[in-house]
């Protein structure tokens, strides 16, 4: 942190029918002295043991916000969203967060998501669903992420002001004709159908998954199948070529670097 190794990385998500992009994840990477990234599964265990990812989620989420603001200055609008860790959601001053990172960078506050595990919002619910409602008034959107892997019931589901389910990568890397990930995975879809949700995949990697998730009628998702996590250049290209046109699959997956 104090050395500012920490940088972003941006990855697509993407209309299945179509493979064009409707926003961005904000990725968090640790780039080494030698330039090496490493990945999150790599650090952030440690920032959550020192304490340290209340300042580095306050730096995702304030960098982020700047970076989409500097797209839309440019005319390339785009929604970017965030992952907000179980310890930023416990804070009392989480909203107050947002609110500042969305007025510094001048952003509207719906070209900002804020994804929340299913295991955080259960961790306290009624803090949660109290601070999601306070969120939700600033006007950003709102995801449930790694979906189906906690212990959420649909009773309490219905009490989180969410726009988005995002299904989680297990379950996409089990799908196949007949079984109990792609059972899952149609559930879900049904789900967040039946309660006027959107339904992100994460982790599409192969074309049988995109066919079976297009099969399941989930509209979006993403993962290396289209694209890897992308420096800021590189998806400011990427929104440009889709300003100029749509990109099927194949090509979509091909134009775009690790």
């Amino acid at each position: 942190m104090e050395q500012e190794e920490f940088v972003l990385r941006y990855q697509p998500v993407v209309r299945l029918g179509t493979g064009r992009p409707v926003g961005f994840e904000a990725l968090v990477r640790w780039r080494r002295d030698n330039g090496e990234l490493v990945l999150p599964v790599d650090f952030i265990p440690a920032a959550e043991d020192t304490g340290i990812i209340l300042s580095l989620g306050r730096w995702v989420l304030r960098e982020a916000c700047a970076q989409a603001a500097r797209w839309r200055r440019a005319h390339n609008p785009t929604v970017v969203s965030v992952n907000i860790s179980p310890a930023q959601l416990s804070q009392p001053g989480i909203v107050d967060e947002v609110a500042a990172a969305l007025e510094d960078s001048e952003l509207p506050p719906e070209d900002l998501v804020l994804e929340i595990t299913e295991t955080a919002l259960m961790n306290d619910l009624d803090g949660a669903v109290a601070r999601l409602e306070e969120l939700k008034r600033l006007g950003v959107g709102l995801s449930v992420d790694d979906f189906g892997t906690g212990y959420s019931s649909l009773q309490y589901l219905r009490r989180f002001p969410v726009d988005t389910l995002k299904i989680a990568k297990q379950f996409i890397d089990g799908l196949r004709s007949e079984g109990e990930e792609t059972a899952l995975a149609r559930a879900i879809v049904e789900l967040a159908n039946g309660l006027g949700l959107r339904v992100v995949a994460e982790g599409i990697e192969s074309e049988v998954q995109l066919a079976a998730l297009t099969e399941l009628g989930c509209d979006l998702g993403q993962g290396h199948f289209f694209a890897w996590a992308l420096t800021p250049e590189d998806a400011v290209a990427l929104l440009e070529r889709r300003g100029s046109r749509a990109h099927g699959h194949r090509r979509q997956a091909s134009i775009v670097p690790r």
